[in-house]
This record gives structure tokens, C-alpha cells and sequence, in this order.
């Protein structure tokens, strides 16, 4: 196996990662009959995208670079989001 198989190896796993992140809204809603985005989303989008900017990186296309770089800063703030949510939650005294 070369170097370049590897790489493309990687490079789909990447991008097979991105796209059944979709998959999962989709599941997730579908379940609950409205449009939903569950937390694993978010963690597919990023590990994903990280996969996949790895892969940019070692092809060296600045384009790529720039639109998975970016993307996972989204996802990291979404994923902190989220879980300040959670937390706000677990501290707040609860209403019977």
C-alpha cells in the first residue's frame, strides 16, 4: 500500500464521517416528526471535519484548508454551547 493510498484512505473516511452526520439529523428527526440536531452531530461535524482538514493539509489546497479550519471552529462553539446548556441545567434547582 503507498503513502498516496493511505492518504486517500483517509481523506474519504474523512468525508464519509461529515456526510453521515447528516444521517444522524436526519434519523433524529424523523424520529421525533420535527427537525432536530442531536449532540452527535456535532461531534461527527467535527471529528469529520478535523479528518478531513488533516487531509487538506497534507494535499496542501489552501481552499480546503480554509473552509474545514473554520467549519470546526463552529462546531467547537456549538459543542460548547451545548454543553454550557447542560450544565445550567444541572445546576438549576428543579421545579416540582
Amino acid at each position: 500500500m503507498t503513502t498516496e493510498t493511505i492518504w486517500l484512505g483517509i481523506g474519504f473516511f474523512g468525508q464519509a464521517l461529515f456526510f453521515g452526520r447528516w444521517v444522524v439529523q436526519w434519523i433524529a428527526s424523523e424520529r421525533t416528526a420535527e427537525s432536530r440536531v442531536p449532540v452527535s452531530f456535532w461531534y461527527m461535524s467535527l471529528i469529520g471535519g478535523l479528518i478531513t482538514l488533516t487531509y487538506a493539509i497534507y494535499r496542501m489546497d489552501p481552499v480546503f484548508i480554509s473552509g474545514q479550519a473554520i467549519g470546526s471552529v463552529v462546531y467547537v462553539r456549538n459543542l460548547v454551547l451545548i454543553h454550557r446548556a447542560d450544565q445550567a441545567k444541572s445546576q438549576s434547582p428543579s421545579q416540582t
